[in-house]
């Protein structure tokens, strides 16, 4: 593997496909078959170089869907090979079961996850759970095999494959409640019915498995990239031990923050200046990515991973090509609950609007940016966003959102152009002076000064990566892509500006791990009253994202905001799409029920509760009839 081009010997993938063959009649067991077209295990497993191979197969169980790619001999029968990849199904059940996403294809089973309503009988509920244990099997018979040698380097390559067997086995804890077949390399080889583990079991065995392994493991980044080092099972840990109550009903907040503090302290990990350039087809290059699920367009193509993401996130008047795509799939975008905790301080709000709760003296900022951004019609300063003076100093300032860079804007003293308008030029205002012209798209906050007749635009929340032209905020049809704000976060293109090597597949990697949700594991178990916790240092840790986010330090927030709620809102605004949602609305109880609701959850275009039963997933049918040792989910 692995380097940038992930190349698998044909040898390989034939031998994790075929049974070993058996052999009688001869004077000894340990004798290699006479027929030299049989494929054994000491044919594939002979060199150190011949482990690294397959060792990349079970990398590769992540992001390809089969055997050749991206359609043709698939892993996984029974469901489209598009459709199985580990990363799409992972992504279908974390986001698109949330406020972060709904899908407007009807394919049979996908509505479903936009209103929590999926059934035993679900394809893509079956997928995922399928994709999970084909990882464990074949992670299970390398590890049969690496137990036989005593390289050190051998061994080195079994901790990975541990570790990416923990990491499967934790999905299968978080999407399945933990009642699932449990098999490792001690189990037999061949078909028997396995019997089920429980919650609590199979949270002990991950977290004893990466335990053990960090000895095991390289030093954070002395492994290649995209493979695991010790700085990914510390993260892994950490977020076992926050998900802990969840999970096994207990608090193991200290723990998580431990290993946090690991990671943070002893990683030699650093944020990256840039957000974008985390998502972007060169963000092997970027700064703060603890674990990655690689993809390339030359040598892993895929319908799923992060080709998925950026296609199914592209339609109505977006432009493809500048994504570094093809064409878009006009299938995902987010909710107006979702968009609304996007706010000036972090607070949730409705739109990119300044509210003005204590009827401040006010001037409003038309534009021909208006209709795009979501403000009504163009040039209409009845309709525009407004800018308050809270001190009733004639200083004014507030945030708008502007769609596309290059739009001109104005401001005016009433909502309408009856008292006059100011514009003007590098930050001086003049009266009826010429069109504003906003430099780049975004959320930017403005502050206007009459009595020096100057103004200011600076970006604001850099992460609000939303497109709005054509499209509205509301979702009165979930089945219609221009219902509901598009999201432009992931891109096939570099941060030059170049497309991907193809404009069929991505190029971008899957941060699978990252620094930025490290900062906030601490800083929530800091609130969760773990042992040791500082919270200067969650604030001081948080405001470095934020800082990041807004180019500045002007949406800091001290001690006394740092609460949960503001957690679970900057993990939205930090990680959405990055398949982190559904298991943090989970923890703060705000997935099923009344506490929180969002568009069509509940299939109800407001939303409405749903049963508690969906806040794990059910046993696939197909395995309950086939393992008579299973036994169902609650309420499937």
């Amino acid at each position: 593997m692995f380097n940038k081009e992930l190349k698998i010997a044909a040898f390989v993938l034939l031998a994790l496909t075929v049974a070993f063959a058996t052999v009688s009649c001869v004077d000894s067991l340990n004798t290699s078959p006479i027929d030299d077209s049989v494929v054994t295990s000491a044919d594939v497993y002979d060199t150190p170089d011949d482990f690294r191979q397959v060792l990349a197969k079970l990398y590769a169980g992540f992001s390809a869907t089969g055997q050749q790619g991206p359609a043709g001999m698939p892993d996984i029968q029974g469901i489209d090979e598009g459709f199985s990849s580990y990363i799409r199904q992972y992504f279908v059940h974390q986001v698109l079961t949330t406020d972060e996403g709904v899908v407007a294809w009807n394919d049979p089973g996908l509505p479903e996850f936009n209103f929590h309503s999926w059934g035993a009988s679900n394809d893509f509920v079956m997928g995922m759970y399928s994709r999970i244990f084909y990882e464990v099997t074949l992670t299970n018979e390398f590890i049969r095999e690496t137990q036989q040698r005593n390289e050190d380097v051998i061994r080195g390559y079994e901790a990975e494959a541990r570790f990416l067997r923990a990491l499967s086995y934790w999905h299968a804890l978080d999407l399945y409640g933990g009642n699932v077949p449990f098999t490792t390399e001690a189990d037999p080889i061949g078909a028997y019915m396995p019997n089920p583990t429980t919650p609590e079991d199979l949270f002990s065995y991950i977290e004893s498995e990466l335990i053990d392994i960090l000895d095991e493991l390289p030093a954070p980044g002395q492994n290649d990239y995209g493979r695991a080092d010790r700085g990914a099972a510390w993260t892994l840990l950490s977020k076992l031990y926050l998900n802990a109550e969840v999970y096994i009903g207990e608090n193991r907040a200290t723990d998580a923050l431990t290993y946090a503090e690991l990671v943070i302290d002893e990683g030699g990990y650093q944020l990256d200046e840039n957000y974008e350039y985390l998502f972007l087809a060169d963000n092997d290059q970027a700064d703060g990515i603890i674990f990655p699920i690689r993809f390339d367009g030359d040598n892993l193509q895929t319908f799923g991973g992060t080709n998925f993401i950026i296609h199914a996130a592209i339609g109505g008047s977006m432009s493809a090509s500048s994504f570094g795509m093809d064409g878009g799939w006009a299938g995902h975008r987010v909710t107006p609950e979702f968009v609304s905790i996007f706010g000036d301080t972090g607070d949730r709000f409705s739109g990119f609007e300044t509210e003005n709760t204590g009827n401040y003296p006010t001037i409003y900022v038309p534009g021909g940016y208006q209709a795009a951004s979501g403000y009504g019609n163009d040039w209409s300063p009845g309709e525009a966003p407004a800018l308050i003076s809270q001190n009733s100093d004639d200083v004014y300032t507030g945030q708008v959102y502007f769609a596309n860079a290059g739009v001109p804007f104005k401001f005016t003293a009433e909502s309408n152009w009856d008292a006059g308008d100011w514009g003007g030029e590098d930050g001086e205002l003049d009266s009826a002076g010429d069109d504003l012209i906003i430099p780049q798209a975004g959320l930017h906050t403005i502050v206007v000064d009459l009595n020096e007749m100057t103004y200011s635009v600076t970006p604001a929340e850099r992460r609000a990566m939303f497109h709005t032209d054509g499209q509205t905020l509301e979702i009165n049809d979930w089945r219609t892509f221009n219902d509901g704000f598009a999201v432009t976060k992931w891109k096939n293109v570099t941060r030059t500006g170049e497309p991907g090597k193809r404009l069929e597949y991505a190029d971008t990697d899957f941060p699978k791990f990252r620094l930025a949700d490290v900062y906030l594991m601490y800083a929530e178990a800091t609130l969760r009253g773990a042992t040791g916790g500082d919270e200067t240092r969650a604030v001081n840790l948080v405001n470095q994202l934020r800082e990041r986010a807004y180019g500045n330090d002007i949406a800091n927030i001290t001690a006394g905001e740092l609460d949960l709620d503001f957690i679970l809102d900057e993990r939205a605004r930090e990680l959405y799409w990055e398949g982190h949602r559904r298991t943090d609305l989970r923890r703060f109880g705000q997935y099923t029920g009344n506490e929180y609701v969002w568009s069509w959850k509940g299939n109800q275009q407001e939303g409405t509760g749903t049963n508690q039963r969906y806040e794990i997933f059910p046993i696939p049918s197909s395995d309950i009839n086939s393992n008579l040792n299973l036994t169902q989910n609650p309420g499937y």
